[in-house]
């Protein structure tokens, strides 16, 4: 079911019923379109279909994993935030998540409202500023306006949280940020992932940055700098 959107249409991809139904509530309350699948496989086609603005997710789903649609959605070169709602509590599937490409997770039980303000905050960070500051630090340039990043003119593929991330470093070179600094400075919010998450979405930009992945530097036991 699609409901006409005014900030924006989320798709949410949950196989309970009375979650799905309270999470379109109170995004349908705060002004948002919903469509809701209630099957890994409807979700994926639905991403492909409605081209919403942000995903909900969970990750035990019939048919297919909200991980699989997620790794099977940045195959396709779409970047659309996602969000995973689960039940799973455990680390391993938490960061399994967040490396298939997942920007924010929430564990269930969990605040409808709270998950809206997440919504709303990884929206905000998607849009980014219309203008800034282009920042450059060896080979890596990175454009607020434009929202884009390239190393050496190639253009880099990154979702909303790690091109935060790897703004927020690069906008002060060689100042060592904690990861607490970094989850309030970049998330915005204090996330149930912990600093885990920081760890996670670095070494995701890492990787992308490849032969410049040496300019995130890790100060042992403190947090991570950029530094040429």
């Amino acid at each position: 079911m699609t409901e006409a959107p005014s900030k924006g249409l989320v798709l949410v991809v949950e196989d309970e019923r009375p979650i799905a139904d309270l999470v379109r509530m109170y995004l349908s309350r705060d002004g948002f379109g919903v469509h809701v699948e209630h099957d890994g496989t409807a979700g994926l086609a639905a991403a492909r279909r409605v081209r919403p603005v942000a995903c909900i997710l969970d990750i035990a789903l019939p048919g297919m994993e909200g991980t699989e649609i997620v790794r099977r959605m940045r195959e396709d070169g779409d970047w659309t935030p996602v969000i995973f709602l689960t039940a799973r509590d455990d680390e391993v599937d938490r960061i399994i998540g967040l490396e298939m490409g997942a920007d924010d997770y929430v564990t269930k039980p969990f605040s409808p409202r709270e998950l809206v303000t997440r919504v709303k905050a990884l929206l905000r960070r998607a849009a980014g500023p219309q203008e800034g500051r282009v920042r450059t630090l060896g080979p890596v340039t990175l454009d607020p306006g434009r929202r884009q990043v390239t190393v050496d003119g190639r253009l880099l593929a990154l979702t909303p949280t790690e091109f935060d991330l790897l703004g927020h470093l690069l906008g002060r070179p060689g100042r060592v940020f904690t990861r607490e600094e970094l989850l309030a400075g970049v998330w915005g919010y204090a996330s149930h992932a912990g600093t885990r998450t920081v760890d996670v979405h670095v070494a995701q930009v890492r990787a992308k940055l490849g032969g410049a992945a040496s300019l995130i530097r890790t100060v042992r036991g403190v947090g991570y700098t950029a530094d040429a």
